[in-house]
């Protein structure tokens, strides 16, 4: 599989660093193994979602019990949960930390994710919501943590968008 398993090792072991006992997620396949890391982790509790919006509720929860989630979807399972993000996390102040594989974006080679690579950030400003580029190796720690932190301070959803060159081992 192209996807790559150290990049996403890295992922993981951030996550873990900032406390994240929760992920949400609907399988895709540039999150594959962070869903298999975080299913194999005791833990780590992993909520399979049927649809993403689900996610919304589950992090909301998760925050109002005292526990830090993250969110792991697709940029169109992103925008399938707008509705929840306006309606509860933006409504209600509920910090999200949303890990969001950037699908259509540069480098992309299936033409049925085109339009939503060309969507994605344009919805993730109209809302207001702070948009990190994941791009290399070097950056992942720091800043994962620092998406989370502005997530709580400012309990507010935040993106952080996986691009191919991160995901990706061609």
């Amino acid at each position: 599989m192209p996807v790559s398993v150290a990049n996403s090792r890295l992922i993981y072991e951030a996550l873990k660093s900032c406390d994240v006992k929760l992920l949400s997620a609907l399988p895709e396949t540039w999150l594959v193994h962070l869903m298999r890391m975080a299913d194999d982790d005791p833990d780590m509790t992993l909520v399979r979602i049927a649809k993403e919006e689900e996610a919304i509720g589950i992090s909301a929860g998760a925050h109002l019990a005292g526990v830090n989630s993250a969110l792991l979807m697709q940029n169109h399972g992103f925008f399938a949960a707008i509705n929840p993000i306006v309606s509860l996390a933006l409504l209600y102040k509920i910090p999200l930390l949303m890990l969001i594989s950037y699908r259509g974006h540069w480098g992309e080679k299936d033409p049925w994710q085109t339009q939503g690579g060309l969507a994605t950030e344009p919805l993730l400003r109209a809302l207001n919501i702070p948009i990190w580029h994941l791009n290399t190796t070097a950056d992942i720690p720091r800043r994962i943590k620092d998406a989370q932190t502005l997530a709580h301070a400012a309990l507010h959803p935040v993106a952080v968008l996986l691009s191919r060159e991160l995901m990706w081992e061609e």
